[in-house]
């Protein structure tokens, strides 16, 4: 707004005099319209075509997915182009404009690594321990989490490439980052006793906290709240997830979240399952979908446990381009299996419009031509500010 000047502050005539410059260029732009209305029919007329007009601005974004593709025994598919897949939004089929293939320097084949459109590229993992205090789950999750825990070190020895990166966390009644993102193996065993025993990992750093990673190098600690803050902002796994998902979205490409746990979510009161309130779970999900975070969730409760809060692990798995194991046999299983579809992954970009103004979440499915190649991709991406719940 401009400023008036200060002797048409108090001048009654000062408005009037106004409105009526206002109502003259309002005329004069009625009369050049109707000149203009007046010239554009006449060519509309003399050419006979309808005039094109846009009643909104539309944006146009890259949308980047990356797909795990994989065939009946897990192992990567490779040599995939755009006329392999289907994506869709609200069942319109896109059209998609490039697809990359991101490998880690370890496990694949030299000559996969030197074709064409093959980018080197890390592998990072974050280890989640769901430790819930108090209930019935305790007892059997002391001895859970002892097999967990040799199992767990058993893959960071045999399993971890030169190129990875793993972080450990934990969850009992707040967030804990037990292990920044490293490659030190003896850092990581530590870190792995550490979230199991429900240690915490702030104790002996006095008030200037934990010392954060050398610049560069990736990090968790570094993009979360530190603290008592890192407490307020954690009071429940949902959003104790959404931090950790926020806190790993600068890093480029998939990030790997395995989930050890039991279970979570409140119970419903007629059926007893798990039943989350969409407050809580809807921004957890978007969160972890927006940052490229897929969930393997490997579910800690025995097969001769009745489950009460189980099915909250298969449903944000699916969600976020995961998988979900339940009741295997040892954990190593299911930990080479993740280690093992994930050696590569494509990177698929395609060009969706949406309104300039345009805020929530958009839904995304991915399907592969053959249906003998099983793929695991994100289901969607958020449009402008996160749409309010």
């Amino acid at each position: 707004m401009q400023r008036q000047p200060r002797s048409e502050l108090n001048n009654p005539f000062a408005d009037s005099k106004r409105r009526w410059f206002v109502d003259r260029r309002r005329l004069c732009g009625f009369t050049f319209g109707l000149a203009l209305l007046a010239l554009t029919g006449l060519v509309a007329s003399a050419q006979d075509e309808p005039v094109a007009h846009f009643d909104d601005m539309a944006e146009v974004r890259e949308v980047l997915l990356d797909v795990l593709a994989v065939d009946a025994e897990g192992k990567v598919v490779l040599g995939l182009g755009a006329e392999d897949f289907i994506v869709e939004e609200d069942g319109q089929a896109m059209e998609i404009s490039g697809v990359s293939f991101y490998a880690t320097q370890y496990g694949l084949d030299d000559s996969i690594l030197e074709a064409e459109g093959v980018v080197p590229s890390s592998r990072y993992f974050i280890f989640y321990f769901h430790s819930p205090i108090g209930g019935s789950v305790e007892s059997f999750l002391a001895r859970q989490h002892m097999r967990l825990r040799q199992d767990a070190l058993d893959w960071v020895d045999d399993h971890l490439l030169p190129s990875d990166w793993l972080a450990v966390v934990g969850y009992d009644v707040r967030l804990k980052v037990h292990q920044d993102f490293t490659q030190d193996r003896l850092a990581l065993a530590d870190g792995i006793r550490s979230a199991i025993g429900r240690k915490n990992p702030d104790q002996g750093f006095g008030r200037g906290g934990r010392p954060l990673p050398a610049s560069g190098a990736p990090s968790l600690l570094r993009h979360l709240p530190q603290g008592k803050a890192l407490s307020r902002q954690s009071r429940n796994l949902f959003d104790g997830t959404r931090l950790l998902a926020e806190a790993s979205g600068y890093l480029i490409g998939r990030k790997n979240l395995v989930l050890f746990s039991s279970g979570f979510g409140g119970l419903d009161s007629i059926n007893f399952t798990s039943s989350p309130n969409p407050r809580d779970y809807r921004p957890m999900e978007h969160a972890l979908n927006d940052h490229n975070v897929a969930v393997y969730a490997v579910d800690l409760t025995p097969i001769e446990v009745r489950h009460l809060q189980g099915r909250l692990l298969p449903t944000v798995a699916l969600a976020t381009g995961g998988a979900y194991f339940r009741d295997p046999i040892d954990f190593k299983t299911p930990l080479e299996r993740i280690s093992q579809e994930n050696l590569g992954y494509y990177l698929i970009s395609y060009q969706s419009a949406h309104p300039s103004a345009e805020a929530g979440y958009q839904r995304v499915k991915v399907r592969p031509k053959d249906r003998r190649i099983k793929l695991r991709a994100r289901q969607g991406y958020r449009l402008g500010r996160p749409a309010p719940d």
